[in-house]
């Protein structure tokens, strides 16, 4: 494999992960009945739609066939990928959230 090859799969390979990122962040929202293309909005008002956004929309399952997915993962995720502006719109709405029942 030459260097070109290589790089041109290292950005494929990075683009699948970033995709699936915005899967997890999609399905995140259907699970906790939010709009994930409103909370995108507003993590990032300057940006028109996100194309990636709504093919992942797409892709999500209603909540009750979807598993859970832990606050912090999604979190987690969102930083990974330098997604802090969208991250902290997450945590507004975990924070907007009656506290759980023990």
């Amino acid at each position: 494999m030459n260097a070109k090859e290589m790089e041109q799969q290292m950005i494929q390979s990075y683009q699948q992960d970033e995709n699936m990122m915005i899967l997890v962040f999609a399905q995140w929202c259907v699970n906790h009945k939010l709009d994930p293309e409103q909370l995108y909005q507003r993590a990032y008002p300057q940006q028109t739609a996100n194309h990636a956004l709504q093919q992942a929309v797409e892709l999500t399952v209603p909540a009750d066939e979807a598993g859970e997915i832990p606050d912090d993962t999604l979190l987690g995720v969102l930083s990974l990928f330098g997604n802090e502006d969208l991250a902290y719109v997450v945590t507004e709405e975990i924070q907007k959230r009656p506290p759980a029942k023990k």
